[in-house]
């Protein structure tokens, strides 16, 4: 018989933050869910084009780009992945909307493991 291969979910978090990128990662981990952690954008880029991923969680903090430039680069390395934005409270309802119709999924900071699971599917 031929092996089987089993597949695992790989998330790529994005946070400057290594404190909380490890938390989270710690908990996907838990969940069965693999991880990368990149710091920056331009980090998380060059991981994209060697390490596939199912699901990238970026801090808007890391957003050096306006929200239709970091789509496309977020579409051209790594297409057809969900990006899940972290944002803090202060945000204004304007740059929400921007954000979520720039095809991100927004979510309140910190992202809790559970929150992957589900944007998992």
């Amino acid at each position: 018989m031929g092996e089987r291969k089993l597949r695992v979910n790989r998330v790529l978090i994005i946070d400057q933050d290594a404190e909380a990128a490890q938390r989270l990662a710690l908990g996907c981990f838990d969940k069965g869910i693999a991880v990368v952690i990149a710091e920056t954008v331009c980090e998380a880029v060059r991981t994209l084009a060697a390490t596939p991923v199912d699901l990238i969680v970026a801090d808007l903090d890391r957003f050096r780009l306006g929200v239709a430039e970091q789509a496309a680069v977020f579409e051209r390395v790594a297409p057809g992945v969900p990006v899940m934005v972290t944002v803090g409270p202060t945000l204004s309802l304007e740059r929400r909307a921007a954000l979520e119709l720039g095809g991100f999924c927004v979510m309140p900071d910190p992202v809790e493991p559970d929150d992957v699971v589900k944007a998992l599917g």
